[in-house]
């Protein structure tokens, strides 16, 4: 890829995962968290399975290159949203979500030197821990701890190792995979893992409003297909923790749409921290 497509679809990716929070907005009322994440797995499968076959994907070559695909998959996708998202359900506000979620590109570059060999540089670290204040800005009244259950942020902190463990694996294991049919791969496997926990813990009736039928086919179309693609191409492509440092654009991309859309304001504090990501992402990018 070339730095602008590089760039364009680093944009893009963090557009798309920042809308993650404005979909989960939308469904939570319609739906119990497993109910929606199958229902939003299974429509994507139908999609990429379409796009599959039309445009001819190259299918994982042997039984072990397609059991890494699945591996990765179940922990990027399905750990990460059974994590974030009932942690939300029970309760954990979400600021408080993208505080702990947001330690990804810390954890990824103190791991990625052991599992991967990308050492990241003085100027890099200096990057990555100014995104993490701006991101702590960005949230900063947000964040409410009452009422906070000890279960919901245990769900959260298993959603954030679950998408780091998994970025690293899918950067070591699945660099030569077709996309198309890694990410199909990877829905079919989170599907399989999710399903059976709506069926033991869940009623999973649905209110079928307009509001959720926009969650369920954005979160569909734009996260499990559009973004986790992307994300999957440019984990293929660059280094690990540059990657991830883009997640901490995704809170202040989130209040921007909360701003665009329910009217919700924004502070000096919130204008301040997204400046001071937007520093720390450039840092850690080039570090």
């Amino acid at each position: 890829m070339s730095p602008s497509m590089t760039a364009a679809a680093s944009a893009l990716f963090v557009f798309f995962w920042a809308s993650g929070f404005i979909s989960a907005k939308y469904g939570f009322p319609f739906a119990e968290p497993f109910t929606f994440l199958c229902l939003r797995f299974l429509v994507a499968i139908v999609l990429l399975t379409t796009i599959c076959f039309i445009w001819r994907a190259e299918w994982p070559k042997t039984s072990r290159e397609l059991g890494h695909v699945a591996f990765a998959g179940l922990l990027v996708q399905a750990t990460y949203l059974i994590g974030v998202w009932y942690g939300i359900w029970l309760g954990v506000d979400t600021g408080v979500v993208a505080l702990i979620v947001g330690m990804q590109p810390i954890l990824t570059g103190i791991l990625s030197g052991v599992i991967l060999g990308e050492n990241v540089t003085k100027i890099g670290w200096v990057g990555l821990l100014l995104g993490f204040v701006g991101l702590s800005l960005v949230v900063s009244e947000k964040v409410n701890i009452a009422g906070t259950q000890g279960l919901g942020v245990l769900f959260c902190i298993i959603g954030l190792v679950g998408i780091t463990i998994g970025t690293l694996y899918q950067k070591k294991y699945c660099g030569a995979v077709d996309t198309r049919s890694a990410v199909l791969v990877q829905n079919i496997a989170s599907f399989s893992l999710i399903l059976p926990l709506a069926f033991l813990f869940e009623t999973r009736e649905v209110v079928w409003e307009k509001e959720f039928w926009f969650a369920l086919l954005w979160s569909s179309v734009a996260l499990s297909v559009v973004a986790i693609a992307l994300y999957f191409v440019l984990v293929q492509r660059g280094a690990a923790v540059k990657v991830t440092s883009m997640i901490y654009l995704s809170p202040p991309t989130t209040a921007i749409m909360g701003w665009a859309i329910f009217g919700e304001t924004m502070s000096a504090i919130a204008l301040l921290g997204f400046v001071t990501t937007v520093v720390g992402v450039a840092l850690a990018a080039r570090g």
